[in-house]
């Protein structure tokens, strides 16, 4: 089977099967690198080609001849972009992620085209990114390390506070969400709360984490709010203007979920009133036309990001959360899975 591979990092070939390595000997290219070292195990009759661009229904075309395609989270797959990819004969998707909001699923299924996904790969990977970037808000480290790298030792400014006997709420409690909470609850002697229309009480119980019923009570009561939730209808800007305005004078929001689950127009109005103590960012809902490349020769366009980036105490990483060793292993096992599994019986344990 044929698999066009979208969104490969720093990918310059096509059309070949084999997982090559760029000539000028760099480790940016994690994506082929982490299917390369998985390939010898898992890849017998799957033929690879990697390209460069992002999926969407200009460079859909580029599948032709391929009977499925790899994406990723910032690759659009939405109806228009499927009527081009089953125009051209392909028949499944493979998303070498656990979201899948990026993908017209009801579309897909009429069309007759089947979707996969990675369902976990490593939650630690991005559970610890949660905490390191609220431990990073909290006590500047961001701050400090450019202030000492210029000569400046001062410390006004780099004020923070103990996360011990601090209140924070996690939406969603899914295996990264417990995590987080196992992190803050058992490690730094964190009040977790969790709101999760599924709530998990064996296991947030084993890890310290006490539900609420409604959502209003952890807005309420939560000195740090973490977002672990997936991204659909009943979650598109759950913290919006109202949800907001019932959260502490202080608070700190940290989001390393998906962008859409945040209004961002609403964060910039309180963060411009000075209600919101500091905002940690690995995602946003406009991302995918800056991240995943590089920028910093260009004028940022969007005006909304240019905005969250004047703030003193927002910080914004690039969807790294995931990048680690371990994830990107797991990323691959399973992707490769999935794809030997469609071709050798047409389904596998991971279709949508």
């Amino acid at each position: 089977m044929k698999v066009a591979f979208f969104n490969s990092k720093n990918a310059s070939f096509l059309g070949t099967p084999q997982f090559q390595q760029k000539a000028d000997g760099s480790d940016d290219q994690y994506d082929i690198e982490s299917f390369q070292k998985a390939a010898g195990r898992n890849s017998q009759g799957l033929e690879f080609n990697f390209l460069s661009v992002s999926l969407d229904r200009s460079t859909a075309p580029l599948a032709k001849d391929h009977e499925a395609i790899c994406i990723f989270v910032n690759d659009t797959c939405d109806a228009e972009t499927l009527d081009v990819l089953h125009s051209v004969g392909v028949k499944y998707i493979a998303l070498r992620c656990a979201g899948f909001n990026n993908v017209d699923l009801d579309k897909a299924k009429s069309l007759g085209i089947k979707v996969c996904r990675v369902p976990a790969y490593s939650p630690e990977a991005v559970a610890e990114f949660a905490v390191g970037m609220i431990l990073t808000v909290v006590r500047k480290y961001h701050k400090s390390f450019s202030r000492v790298r210029e000569g400046n030792f001062l410390l006004d400014g780099l004020l923070g506070f103990n996360l011990n006997g601090k209140t924070v709420g996690l939406i969603g409690t899914g295996r990264i969400g417990m995590l987080t909470g196992k992190i803050l609850a058992h490690g730094f002697g964190c009040n977790v709360i969790a709101y999760d229309v599924y709530p998990n009480e064996e296991a947030a119980e084993k890890h310290g984490i006490k539900y609420v019923e409604k959502l209003d009570e952890l807005l309420v009561a939560s000195d740090i709010i973490s977002l672990h939730c997936p991204l659909n209808d009943g979650t598109y800007h759950i913290l919006n203007d109202d949800a907001l305005k019932k959260t502490k004078k202080g608070v700190v929001i940290i989001n390393t979920s998906r962008g859409g689950l945040i209004d961002t127009n609403a964060l910039i109005r309180f963060l411009k009133t000075d209600h919101l103590g500091a905002v940690g960012m690995d995602v946003y809902e406009q991302e995918s036309a800056y991240f995943f490349s590089d920028s910093s020769e260009k004028i940022i366009q969007d005006d909304i990001l240019a905005r969250l980036l004047s703030f003193y105490n927002v910080f914004i990483s690039g969807h790294q959360a995931f990048l680690t060793k371990e994830a990107l292993a797991g990323i691959a096992e399973t992707t490769l899975s999935n794809l030997k599994q469609l071709n050798d019986t047409e389904t596998c344990e991971n279709i949508l």
